[in-house]
């Protein structure tokens, strides 16, 4: 059976990144051996003749996806991770990466991979597979039921107030609608205009009241891949309402406001608020047929599937040595840059941890060898 060493978060928690590592696992395992690993290990990943590395790779070059991807001997390399070119800090750090894989599962949205051409990475191409995310509705059920009346309708906000997330641009557009309440839930800088509810939990009763109290959710960021929660507040029974750049264009169910232009997304806000109760019920019916046919954990699954069964792996296209250099710039200047200090002293204590792992391994195998019996053979299991 193929082994499929799959890196990726993977814990309990019902949001992406761990839904993504967790939903994805356990449908593989249906027809492969699974391992799982942690993005942020320092280790590496010695591969055997039917074994594939999968998984998302990390700036920071101690971690187990990169280590791992430069050995040889592995069937399929095959990386998956957030792709967005909006800017360049967020993935210029794989470039050297994607030379190594066979193919790059790119979790992005519509807008993105059909203008990846016009971006510095357009030498990815040929090894791209354009991959949308899910959402179980089981873990985000159904708690909206009916809009409120035209011109009594509430939007809300979900997320941080990171820069791509371009939370400025929705403070403007709440300063020009000030007869329409917009809310966040979040953490993060105060975003002016908005009405703030702070971290809520939305799997108990209380965070799911808060969702009913609104009608939309927006989200208008600037290089954001394919984020979840527009497929969350879908699933709970909201309209999502976001820029194409927010990961999410070519919906029926998803109407979009343009970026940087916020006469314009008010005009498009406006309409919504004044909609009849039929349309918006006609948004929210495309949303759930888009929910049980195209984002779904199967599709995603059998995607990831046929590029493991895949022989392809084509060839990068051609790269202008200038724009190599203007990535590896990226890639360094990046709040995610493994030279900054935060990211520097994560090292240092991923590579203790991984040392002092290695000791106690090493330890043991010493005290197993020393307690065997002569002529005894081996046996037993490496600790955990």
């Amino acid at each position: 059976m193929t082994t499929v060493h799959l890196v990726y978060p993977h814990g309990a928690r019902i949001s992406a990144p761990h839904a993504i590592g967790r939903k994805l696992g356990e449908r593989l395992a249906g027809r492969y051996r699974v391992v799982y690993h942690d993005v942020d290990e320092a280790r590496t990943i010695e591969p055997g003749p039917d074994e594939v590395l999968l998984g998302h790779p990390r700036p920071a070059p101690w971690t187990v996806f990169r280590r791992s991807a430069r050995r040889r001997g592995w069937r399929r390399v095959l990386a998956m991770f957030p792709y967005n070119h909006g800017d360049l800090w967020q993935v210029s750090f794989a470039n050297p990466i994607v030379r190594r894989c066979d193919l790059v599962l790119a979790i992005t949205g519509n807008h993105w991979f059909e203008t990846i051409d016009a971006s510095p990475f357009r030498h990815w191409r040929p090894k791209m597979i354009h991959l949308d995310l899910a959402v179980d509705p089981v873990d985000f059920p159904r708690v909206k039921h009916a809009f409120a009346p035209p011109g009594r309708r509430r939007f809300l906000y979900v997320g941080h107030t990171l820069w791509y997330k371009n939370t400025a641009f929705l403070g403007e557009i709440a300063r020009r609608m000030p007869e329409t309440e917009i809310g966040w839930c979040g953490t993060g800088a105060k975003i002016p205009h908005l009405v703030p509810h702070g971290r809520v939990d939305f799997s108990t009763p209380e965070g799911r009241a808060v969702i009913t109290a609104y009608d939309f959710l927006l989200t208008v960021g600037r290089a954001d891949s394919n984020p979840t929660t527009i497929l969350e507040a879908a699933a709970w029974g909201l309209v999502p309402v976001c820029t194409p750049e927010s990961g999410y264009a070519g919906h029926a169910g998803i109407p979009t406001v343009p970026l940087g232009d916020a006469a314009s997304a008010v005009v498009v806000l406006r309409d919504l608020q004044h909609a009849s109760g039929a349309r918006l019920e006609a948004l929210r019916a495309a949303n759930d047929a888009a929910l049980r046919t195209h984002f779904t954990w199967e599709r995603f699954a059998g995607q990831v599937a046929a590029a493991i069964e895949s022989s392809a792996s084509p060839p990068l296209g051609p790269e202008p040595r200038w724009e190599r250099v203007r990535l590896q710039l990226a890639a360094l200047a990046s709040p995610y840059s493994p030279i900054r200090p935060r990211s520097l002293w994560t090292g240092v204590r991923t590579l203790a941890r991984s040392m002092d792992a290695g000791r106690r391994a090493r330890a043991w195998h010493r005290t197993r060898r020393a307690a065997r019996p002569p002529g005894a053979g081996g046996g037993g299991e490496r600790p955990g």
